[in-house]
């Protein structure tokens, strides 16, 4: 892949350009859309070959692969007037939008391919959900920790979903370090341990010869503190409230059908 496009320059944008250029790999140039100028000119200025276009449509025309990044209420504006060729590969990253919607707006015949990329490809440490399954696109995100191609848009739909309850974890690691606050630990006492605690955690994750409940299971005591907070706090009304939650953004996600 000599060259990528990327349209919606936010957080998902930078990512797959600070990813690309990770530990110095030699990386393929990059065309940047205008639009979230700010974070398209601090990029061009920190990494060779990264290039910030005049509009959108010379994005597209300097690039073999283009993702979409747009927030999903302002694609439609976004690629209005937007010629498509069919020798481009399309990675929508949109959420919410499905590629048969897209294609239909697009009016074209190049490859649309769906794929759900996290803030830590930066880094090269998380995988990327595909669909279709597109060896180009598989490829591109190898390199950025890992592809994950699935069988069908209803599966893609149901991981998507996960994706929603990032900013939950955050927040429940927020409300601990409240919590130990007002029981007397310094602030920033409080942050470093919860943060050191669920670092932890993640490299746990990264032994994927255990499952995840396997992986609760060697971390708890019976009748130890764990145990006791997860039944107690994490019950099974809990529960169900949790798979409430998820079941209700799927059906917000879940795009248009096309017949």
């Amino acid at each position: 892949m000599k060259s990528v496009g990327i349209i919606g320059v936010g957080e998902i944008g930078r990512a797959i350009v600070t990813g690309l250029h990770h530990g110095g790999d030699a990386a393929p140039e990059v065309f940047l859309s205008p639009r979230g100028v700010r974070t398209a000119a601090e990029l061009s200025e920190r990494h060779e070959g990264v290039h910030v276009c005049a509009d959108n449509q010379e994005v597209v025309d300097r690039s073999e692969i283009v993702a979409l990044a747009v927030r999903r209420e302002q694609w439609r504006e976004a690629l209005a007037g937007v010629h498509v060729g069919g020798d481009r590969i399309v990675v929508n990253v949109m959420a919410g939008v499905g590629n048969d919607e897209l294609g239909e707006t697009l009016g074209t015949g190049a490859a649309l391919v769906r794929a759900i990329p996290l803030p830590t490809i930066r880094e090269r440490r998380s995988v990327t959900v595909v669909h279709p399954s597109h060896p180009e696109v598989n490829s591109f995100f190898a390199r950025l920790g890992g592809a994950l191609p699935v069988a069908d848009e209803a599966a893609f739909d149901v991981l998507s979903a996960l994706t929603g309850t990032l900013t939950t974890h955050y927040a429940y690691l927020a409300t601990l370090a409240s919590w130990a606050t007002r029981h007397g630990i310094a602030p920033d006492d409080a942050d470093r341990y919860v943060r050191g605690l669920f670092e932890g955690v993640g490299r746990s994750l990264g032994d994927e010869s255990r499952s995840l409940d396997r992986l609760a299971a060697d971390h708890e005591t019976p009748n130890g503190n764990n145990e006791r907070i997860r039944t107690t706090w994490f019950d099974p009304a809990n529960a169900r409230a949790l798979t409430t939650a998820l079941d209700g953004l799927l059906a917000h996600l879940k795009p248009p059908r096309r017949s």
